[in-house]
Parts: C-alpha cells; structure tokens; sequence
C-alpha cells in the first residue's frame, strides 16, 4: 500500500506542474522491408499520461549519433522544434540473413513535447557514406480528433528507485521489470537497486550520479521467467532470448506494448530487467537496453548493454559469433569508439593519443585470437549440451582472469591508440584502447567511451 500512495503523489505531483511542461506526444509508426527496401506506415500518435519529461531548453540533438534522426518541424516556419538521432531492431534485422530472404515489419516510435500546431515529422538515415539522407516524412496535426487522449491504468505502481530532482533537469532512467510474478515484485525491487548501484559505482556515471532519476515498474507476469525459444521455454513476457537466432541475445520486439507500459514513468532511457539466470542481454542506442538479472555476470551485462542503449557504443569485441552479416565495403562507423581509420590525420578521438604511440597500435593479437577460438569453442559446446548454467559461469570467470592478464600484459595497455579489432570484424575496424567493458567482461570504460557517455549526459541533464 505504501508503494501505491508514493506512486499516487507522483502522478498527482506530475499532473500539477502539467502546465508548466508540455505534454509527452508519441507517434506510433510501422518500419517495413527487407535487406534492400524499406518503407513506413502511419500507425497512432498518441498523448502520454505524464508531461514530458526532458528539458526543453536541450530539444535539438548535436550529437551526431544513431543510424536514424528524426526532426519535428513547425509545418508553417520549418523550424525544428526537436530533434534525436537512434537506432531501431529493424536497423540491425536488416542486416542479418534473414533480411536478404523474407520481408518484415517492425513497430517503432517516436517521443517528443507535443507541439501547439501542426508539424513535419522528418526521419532520416545515414546513406552509404555515413550522411543523413531523408526516408519518410508526415504530418501531425495535435488538435486532430484522432489523437488518442485517453486515460489507461498504469499496470503497476511507479517505484521512484533514486529521485535526485525535477525530471526536466535529470537523465531519466526507466528500470522496467519482465518476468516477475506478483511474489516476485521485491525481488525486483532489490535486484534494480542492486545493478543501479553497479551503474553508480563505474565511472563515469560514478561522478554523475546526481544527474540522474531512477525509476522502476514491474507489470505482474502470470509465471516467471522470459521467453527462450531454443530451449523450449515461452512466456508472456515483453522480451525474450534468442533474438536473431542468437543464444544470448535478448530484445523486446512488441514495441507497442513496451510502450504502454513505460509511459507510466518520466523515462529517456529503458532497461529491462529479465528475470532469468541464462546468460544474456542487449542493448539498442536510444531504443531500451536488457540483462537477465540473475546470472553471475548480470553486474558487467547491464552496465555494457546501457552502454549501446545510453551513448551508442559500438561492441568492440570480434571474436564471439553474431547473427550481423559482415559489411561489405568499410565505412567510417558512427558510434563514437570504432574507427575504419580510413584517415589517420582525421581519428576521431587524435586528441586523447599520445604523441608517442603508433597509429595503428600494435598489441598481441596473433595470440589473442588463438585463445578466443579455444574459449569459443568450449562455450559453444557447453550451449549445445544444454549444461547447467553454473558452467558457463564458471567457464567466464576463467575467460576473465585468462584475459585480464593478457591484457594488462600489453605495451600500451591504458594508452589511447588505435587498436585493431572491433564492431565483429577483425581486419579493417579498430578501437581506442586494448581493453573497455566494451571489448571484454572488465569493470571500465577507455577514455573515449567515458567521453562519449559524459556528453550525452550532458544532453539530457541540468547543472
């Protein structure tokens, strides 16, 4: 009951500052296509329960992130009014296997402030020399009839997990629970505590831990536990393993009914919390990130895939099997910690590298490579025998320590460089440093990682 009453005066405090915030507006559209064709339907826009939630002196994005932008023009002046860059599921089906055989449409959305008049809804995507090239344009009028207004239940009680202001001001983190019976909303409770922590405890979201809200919401599941079709197991649950025909991959592909849920909170930014002990998670810039909350490994999962999802980082490890085909021709990549390095003179983090340090840097990677093949193979077949999963932990730990070692064994170990080996490709694609929670299952961000998410907090929170 005192969870109800506190998520009660949340909702009534937020509906009392309504004025003083615009309302939250959400278009619902469909992405369809295949490897080589796309196209975009209409689906509703509707008016969230909450008021926005972001700052709206920071409405225009300069980070020049994503593999998609969308702008929202005033239709009379042409003026943007917001603006983000993102990425989406259909972006990475696109360029699995099973995009060059069958067409597919996704569900996908847009938020923004809800505009007084009517405006263009502008998206664009980076062509194949990484430019902005316009997609699909409509129209949205905010008085239009159709607009949805309505006023639905919230499926569960708003848990405020760390309330450091007024949401205008702060990074809004939306913890979102799936696969937690009605007994298990307190295990919910202490396992969202217990990963923001985590959050909390790396820098350099050590230092910002004041510029950011924390909430939770966890919608009662009639059993427990994700779906995890390769082993036979289904639920009703918003996300699910095996995205893409990967193991461990886990993605909520009902965006509509992710949606539903999570405007029940002032968010930017989700993380679904999956009930589950198998290995897993993923993450998807601007969309939501996921982790399986009872696996040894759950700490490093959350903190990598909120990673992708929060600041765009690219994976820089190449050495595990994934579902993406490889690229066909290099191309400078837009997250902000790989590199083709097709220009030396032009590396986008120069001013982090020591005068001193050869572009490329050299590091034993010969010997690397030998060792993942060993590693990789072992994991395989523990998968393929369904082992329990205390196997597949224990094989991780042994895989830290093993690359640890080689790591902090390197000549330019925590020297800014350009290291070859990233983004699932070992020739061609380069990162920053040797070693990154991006690269390996270590406990820190390169430089340039740390950089990179400092400015998109930068983007969201206030002084």
């Amino acid at each position: 009951m005192k969870k109800i009453a506190i998520s009660l005066f949340f909702l009534i405090t937020m509906a009392a500052v309504a004025n003083a915030a615009p309302q939250t507006m959400r278009l619902d559209y469909f992405h369809t296509g295949d490897a080589k064709h796309e196209s975009f339907s209409m689906g509703q826009v509707i008016i969230e329960p909450l008021p926005w939630p972001g700052d709206i002196s920071k409405s225009i994005d300069n980070t020049n992130l994503g593999k998609y932008f969308f702008e929202v023009r005033d239709e009379k002046t042409g003026r943007v009014l917001y603006s983000r860059g993102f990425a989406s599921v259909y972006g990475e089906w696109e360029t699995t296997d099973e995009a060059n055989k069958i067409m597919r449409s996704f569900s996908e959305s847009l938020r923004f402030p809800a505009p007084d008049a009517p405006v263009q809804i502008v998206l664009s995507k980076r062509d194949a020399k990484n430019g902005w090239r316009e997609i699909w344009k409509t129209s949205v009028d905010p008085k239009d009839m159709f607009v949805d207004r309505s006023k639905p239940s919230a499926p569960a009680p708003l848990i405020p997990i760390q309330k450091m202001g007024d949401p205008a001001t702060k990074v809004d983190l939306l913890l979102l629970g799936d696969g937690y019976t009605a007994r298990e909303v307190k295990k919910f409770a202490a396992d969202a505590r217990r990963l923001i922590n985590v959050l909390f405890s790396t820098s350099p979201y050590k230092e910002h831990r004041s510029d950011f809200n924390v909430w939770g919401l966890c919608p009662p599941a009639n059993e427990s536990g994700i779906s995890r079709p390769s082993t036979g197991i289904y639920r009703d649950s918003i996300s699910t393993y095996d995205a893409f025909g990967s193991e461990r991959y886990i993605l909520a592909f009902d965006n509509q009914r992710l949606r539903k849920v999570a405007q029940f909170a002032p968010y930017e930014f989700i993380e679904i919390l999956a009930n589950g002990r198998t290995y897993g998670g993923g993450g998807i810039f601007n969309l939501y990130s996921t982790v399986a909350v009872d696996n040894a490994f759950a700490n490093y999962v959350f903190v990598h895939e909120f990673g992708h999802h929060f600041a765009g980082l690219a994976d820089e490890y190449y050495t595990s099997p994934v579902a993406y085909a490889p690229a066909t021709e290099r191309v400078e990549p837009w997250e902000p910690n790989a590199t083709a390095l097709l220009d030396k003179k032009s590396l986008k983090w120069a001013d982090l590298v020591d005068p001193d340090t050869p572009i490329p840097t050299p590091w034993n990677k010969e010997a690397f490579e030998a060792y993942e093949r060993e590693y990789g193979a072992r994991r395989a077949r523990l998968r393929k025998e369904n082992r329990p999963e205390q196997e597949m932990e224990d094989l991780f730990r042994e895989d830290r320590r093993k690359v640890d070692a080689m790591m902090h064994a390197e000549k330019y170990v925590g020297r800014v460089g350009a290291f070859e080996g990233a983004i699932y490709e070992a020739r061609g694609y380069y990162r920053p440093q040797v070693d990154c929670i991006m690269f390996s299952r270590t406990n820190f961000f390169c430089k340039v990682c740390k950089r990179a998410i400092e400015r998109v907090i930068d983007l969201y929170a206030r002084g």
